[in-house]
């Protein structure tokens, strides 16, 4: 996978909210250092995120986007 975002932090998912139409994705980055994206909840399904999974935080002007391989 290559990107153009500089800020890639690659991490565990360690919560997921779920709600109606969004998702609200933490990852643990680093020993108690975590991310919070809040992403569509279509996008977490075909990404298929679970906790505990591995994803990445990319991080490019003021948005975070989550990403697996």
């Amino acid at each position: 996978m290559k990107l153009s975002a500089r800020n890639v932090f690659k991490g565990n998912v360690k919560k997921l909210v779920t709600g109606m139409v969004s998702t609200e994705v933490t990852l643990e980055i680093a020993p108690d250092l975590e991310i919070t994206a809040i992403i569509s909840k279509a996008s977490a399904e075909g990404l298929g995120l679970a906790e505990g999974k591995s994803a990445y935080a990319l991080v490019k002007a003021s948005d975070v986007l989550i990403a697996v391989d």
